[in-house]
This record gives C-alpha cells, sequence and structure tokens, in this order.
C-alpha cells in the first residue's frame, strides 16, 4: 500500500573540490620545462528541482542521506581534473525548505524551479596557477575545499483550488470520492484521514483539484490531535470549503458551532509563509458551507433551518448536498469552480523571482581577530578560514604561502596592533598555530629545494638526502656494517 509523507529531515552533502597537482614538465632535451600541475575539479552540488510526476516525499524517509559527487584532483601537462556532476534531487510542487533553526529557505512552486541545497566545493589550484616572480616552479598546490554539509527539512504543502475542513467524520472524504476520482479510504471512525487526499474535479470543460485533509478539532493550531499537520496543508488552496456533519449525534454540536469552532482554529494559526504564492492571508480567502448528509430526514430539517442564520452571520455561500444519494453535487463543482476562478483572477499575477546581488564594499577587509582570552587570538573571514583549508601543512612552502597570503591581507598588521606576542596561539578555521612575526612575507626569496621555505627553521619533512640515506639503510643486508 502506498504511503504519503509530507515532512522528513535530509542530510545533504556536496561533493568536495578535486586537490590541485604540483608537477615539474619533464622532457627529453627540454630542460626547465616548469610547472604544469593541473587544477581540481569542482565538487558536484545538491540541487532540488520541482517535479510534477513526484507527489510525496516517501524516498527521503527511507533515503535521508543525499551525496553529490566530488571532483577529481588535478594532473600533470596541465590537465584540470574532472568537476563532480550536480545531483538534481527531485521533489513535490509545493516543497518549503527550511534549515537548522526552522529559517525559511526556498518556497519550490512550480515545475522546473530550482534551489541549490548545498554548494560544491571548488577545485585546488594546481603549482602551473600558483607560478609567480618569487616562485617560478612552486613545489606545492592547493587542496580543494570542502563540499557544504545542511540538515534540512523538507515540507510538503499541498497544491489544491479547494480545501476541505471539518471534523472528523464530517463526510470530506465521502464528498472527494463522489466528485473526483480519488477513492480515499472512507469509515465512520474519528480520523479515518491521516493523510491529505487529492482528487481532480471536472465542472464542463474546466477542472480543478480539491484536497481532503485530516479532521480538525477545537485546539489543532497548538498541536492537539493532528493538529499542525492538518493545518499547513489548507495555506495554498485558494478557496476553503466547511464541510458540517448535519446527522451528528454529539452533544453540544450543531452547525453554527462548528463553524465557529473552526474558523477559531483557523484564526489562531499562523502560517509558515504569510502571504504564500499571492493567495493573500488566510484570513481573507474566500469560504463556503457545505451541509452534508441530508439524504437523513432530521440532518434535512436541519440543514434548512440554520441555512439562513449561516449566510446571515457569516456571508457565505451554503450548499446541501448529500454523497449517498448524490443529491446537490453537480451545482457544488459549479459554483466551487466560479469562486476559485474569481478569486484567481482577483489576485496580482506572481512575479519571477530575481537573483539578488550583495556586492561586498571595497573597504571590507574580509576578517576579524579577538582575543580568546587566554592569552591568544581568533581570527574569523571567509577567505582567511578558507586559505587554511586549501593548505598542506606537511609542505613547507605551502606554509611559507598561507603566510605571505595572510600578510598581503593584512592578518599580521592586524595581531601586532591588538598586541600579540611571538609565540602565542594563534586560531583560524581548525588550525591552531604559533605566532612568528619576524617571518617575513611577499619578498623575494632566495631559490631552495621545492616543498621548502628558508623562513622556516624547524620542520618534521626530511629532506632529499636524508630519505636516500634511509633508504640505502634499509636495503643495506643485515651484518653489514
Amino acid at each position: 500500500m502506498s504511503r504519503f509523507v509530507d515532512r522528513v529531515l535530509i542530510h545533504a552533502k556536496a561533493g568536495n573540490g578535486g586537490n590541485g597537482c604540483a608537477s615539474v614538465h619533464r622532457e627529453k632535451f627540454k630542460p626547465l620545462g616548469g610547472p604544469d600541475g593541473g587544477n581540481g575539479g569542482r565538487g558536484g552540488s545538491v540541487v532540488l528541482v520541482v517535479d510534477p510526476q513526484v507527489h510525496t516525499l516517501l524516498d527521503f524517509h527511507f533515503h535521508p542521506h543525499v551525496v553529490a559527487p566530488s571532483g577529481k584532483q588535478g594532473m600533470g601537462g596541465n590537465r584540470d581534473g574532472a568537476a563532480g556532476a550536480d545531483l538534481e534531487v527531485r521533489v513535490p510542487d509545493g516543497t518549503v525548505v527550511l534549515d537548522e533553526n526552522g529559517r525559511l529557505l526556498a518556497d519550490l512552486v512550480g515545475a522546473g524551479t530550482r534551489f541549490d541545497a548545498a554548494a560544491g566545493g571548488r577545485g585546488g589550484l594546481g603549482n602551473a596557477a600558483l607560478a609567480s616572480r618569487a616562485r617560478k616552479a612552486p613545489g606545492f598546490a592547493l587542496l580543494g575545499e570542502k563540499g557544504q554539509v545542511r540538515d534540512l527539512t523538507l515540507e510538503l504543502k499541498t497544491v489544491a483550488d479547494i480545501g476541505l475542513v471539518g471534523f472528523p467524520s464530517a463526510g470530506k472524504s465521502s464528498l472527494v470520492s463522489a466528485i473526483s476520482a480519488a477513492k480515499p479510504k472512507v469509515a465512520d471512525y474519528p480520523f479515518t484521514t491521516l493523510t491529505p487526499n487529492l482528487g481532480v474535479v471536472s465542472a464542463g470543460e474546466h477542472t480543478f483539484t480539491v484536497a481532503d485533509v485530516p479532521g480538525l478539532i477545537p485546539g489543532a493550531s497548538e498541536g492537539r490531535g493532528l493538529g499542525l499537520d492538518f493545518l499547513r496543508h489548507i495555506e495554498r488552496c485558494a478557496v476553503l470549503v466547511h464541510v458540517v456533519d448535519c446527522a451528528t449525534l454529539e452533544p453540544g454540536r450543531d452547525p453554527v458551532s462548528d463553524i465557529e469552532a473552526l474558523e477559531a482554529e483557523l484564526a489562531a494559526y499562523t502560517p509558515t509563509l504569510q502571504g504564500d504564492s499571492t493567495l493573500g492571508d488566510l484570513a481573507s480567502r474566500p469560504r463556503a458551507v457545505v451541509l452534508n448528509k441530508i439524504d437523513v430526514p432530521e440532518a434535512r430539517e436541519l440543514a434548512d433551518f440554520v441555512r439562513d442564520e449561516i449566510t446571515s452571520r457569516f456571508g457565505w455561500k451554503v450548499f446541501e448536498i448529500s454523497t449517498v444519494s448524490r443529491e446537490g453535487l453537480r451545482p457544488l463543482t459549479f459554483a466551487l469552480w466560479d469562486m476559485v476562478s474569481a478569486y484567481r483572477e482577483s489576485q496580482p499575477a506572481a512575479v519571477p523571482r530575481r537573483p539578488v546581488i550583495r556586492p561586498i564594499p571595497v573597504n571590507e577587509t574580509g576578517f576579524t581577530v579577538e582575543s580568546d582570552g587566554e592569552g591568544g587570538f581568533v581570527v574569523r573571514g571567509a577567505r582567511p578560514q578558507r586559505w587554511i583549508a586549501q593548505t598542506d601543512f606537511t609542505n613547507d612552502e605551502a606554509v611559507g604561502y598561507l603566510g605571505d597570503r595572510l600578510a598581503r591581507l593584512g592578518v599580521e598588521d592586524e595581531l601586532l596592533r591588538l598586541g600579540a606576542k611571538p609565540g602565542c596561539a594563534v586560531t583560524i578555521g581548525d588550525m591552531t598555530f604559533d605566532w612568528e612575526p619576524q617571518t617575513p612575507a611577499g619578498v623575494d626569496l632566495p631559490l631552495s629545494g621545492r616543498g621548502t621555505d628558508v623562513r622556516l627553521e624547524q620542520t618534521d619533512r626530511p629532506k632529499a638526502d636524508e630519505r636516500k640515506a634511509a633508504r640505502r639503510e634499509r636495503r643495506r643486508p643485515r651484518g653489514e656494517s
């Protein structure tokens, strides 16, 4: 049996960028070929795309982890790594995307609407792109950036023209099955409908959709009963129809009190999206009242008695129907279509969303330096943290290049201004190191071995002659001196 899922938590992980390549061109009769390491490929992004053929979030309920492919590493010969393909994830029309804090990120309405849920990491530069006057043959390359990882909540808000509201067992599911080809479960006990049911209704040459959502009870706006699981599905409905059970035997209930109780819950409910999809606020949506089960003689008498009172008090159209005998169904369908078409025409046309570009101010330094309260300092900023993630700390030359970048950005000057002392701890991103202000940066350096930097006095990386001596020692037969 199919299952309807309208709220899920997904874990989106974009692909990592590929590492750059540190390579030097070697070819016979061509000395000093120069650096030829290619750049790493960009990681794939996770993109949510609206697909009209998808009607539920069931797939994400069983497979909540969405992972995009990573980019490939660069290669010698100036060959860039392949970029990871974007992973397009199909979602139903009417999906709302929320972040970890419940903040609205996207309202996906309309076939083909796209949203970048997680951005892929950028690939690292190869040593060919890092060559400069000071570094003619860099012995290092930049690492690829990590892809974005996000926990997102997807909510499906049913997209329908008519929303049927009413107490449990008021006959909403029976009405949908009577005027459309939908076959929802119908029974004579409360909360038969646990998930929304959509039906397509024909009114002559026109068609519209009707949503039968779970029954509403007093206190639903505070989460009682099915509560918010019901209410969020009426946010996109152009017309709300109260389905009233005129044959109920419960004490203290009558059509007028039922309508007042439903309206009180609708007024207390705060939609996630104000003015959702140009439909206006929930209180301004047109309404109609359907008095159901008039095939029962007592119910017909009650409907005739309260009809004028409902019209005078609320000013809404009132229809008397029976889903069993099908009395009054045809006039109801044409009247509902007239209400839907009139309301749609009265609303302003939807304005396509434009991309928002926020330029960075000219005097924006791009970082901040704060004291950690223990004699150290913490540097925050998109660029310094990105540079830290791109640096291979096993390569002294790469560390020296990082120092040059931070000095040009002004981090060292800011640390001096704040009173930083030599050897104090400086934290950038996930890396903490001892600060040495006397290290010159941004100046021409004497040539040294590839992967080394003369400004770094201590290094754990063995030199080439040391590695050769250790290899000869390992290969020496036992017993030889």
